[in-house]
């Protein structure tokens, strides 16, 4: 693999990686602002977990096209 694909791959993974825990950690604020929602810690892992769902599919995706 050419060096700016494997940099381009590594910023990519960096960039969800972030964004996963943006996003459970919003999660976990708006069900703790919010207890009626549901309990933060279980909504926040829930989230991820579809989150990390969809990437896989996204990387079965695109390892399959190529």
């Amino acid at each position: 693999m050419p060096t700016l694909d494997l940099l381009l791959v590594l910023l990519v993974a960096l960039l969800l990686v972030l964004v996963a825990g943006l996003v459970m950690a919003g999660l976990a604020y708006v069900t703790h602002r919010h207890p009626r929602l549901e309990k933060p810690l279980t909504v926040a892992f829930g989230g991820g977990g579809v989150l990390v769902a969809v990437v896989a599919v996204l990387v079965a995706v695109v390892a399959l096209t190529r």
